[in-house]
């Protein structure tokens, strides 16, 4: 069953065009990637779907509900949370706080507790630090805390941006096993962006390709990996 469903969907800055008659879907339980270089529109792609960049065309259908009437916080109380790049934490909260904001989002606060035990099992520093101040974390805390974060609002579609952005491989590592394991347990769908193409495709089941704005390859995620003009292109293999 299609969760999500983008029909050409056009957004511009100005007159400076970024995503040209864009189409893809997802099915309930998957992890896709969205994989390009930097400057391909993907976030922008992200920012559309939650509403926080308005689309010049189109159309965007979430759960067989037309997504554009929609704004930002209805589309986070259907069940859409990102993880921005950057995390965007507040500094100046504690973890704790940083993770129960993330629940204002749902229509229906019930199992807070609960949801807030599972962030904790999953990312194990986050209870130990809950107290400390957001700001004074490592990047890598800070990236699970924006995770935690987001899953608090108990999405059943999760958009991640850039998650290995900065940070040391053994952490994209317990990062990537953290997404598996809110797949695998939760049902929730993911679509993860990330200019790590490699590390993209060997969690996601497919894959698309956005170059300059226009989604130019997709498929199994197998296959992508396999392919020799993305190792050219992506990996620095030949």
């Amino acid at each position: 069953m299609s969760l999500l469903s983008v029909e050409g969907l056009a957004v511009a800055y100005g007159d400076s065009r970024v995503l040209w008659d864009v189409g893809f879907d997802m099915a309930e339980g998957e992890i896709v990637a969205l994989v390009g270089a930097n400057g391909a529109g993907k976030t922008t792609l992200l920012r559309a779907l939650t509403g926080l960049v308005p689309v010049r065309g189109g159309k965007m259908r979430f759960a067989g509900a037309d997504l554009g009437p929609l704004k930002p916080y209805e589309r986070a109380r259907r069940g859409i949370a990102m993880v921005p790049e950057g995390r965007r934490l507040f500094a100046g909260l504690t973890v704790r706080q940083n993770l129960k904001l993330g629940a204002t989002a749902r229509p229906d606060r019930a199992g807070e507790e609960d949801d807030l035990a599972f962030v904790f099992q999953l990312f194990p520093e986050l209870k130990r630090l809950e107290g400390r101040l957001a700001g004074l974390m490592s990047g890598g805390e800070q990236q699970m805390c924006a995770i935690g974060r987001a899953l608090m609002a108990r999405p059943s579609l999760l958009l991640v941006d850039e998650m290995s952005l900065g940070l040391a491989p053994v952490i994209v590592d317990r990062i990537a096993d953290a997404v598996r394991q809110v797949n695998r347990e939760r049902g929730i769908t993911v679509l993860l962006v990330e200019q790590d193409v490699g590390l993209a495709l060997e969690i996601a089941t497919r894959g698309y390709v956005l170059d300059t704005g226009r989604i130019t390859i997709d498929g199994p995620a197998d296959d992508l990996l396999r392919r020799e003009d993305i190792r050219a292109a992506y990996l620095g293999l030949n």
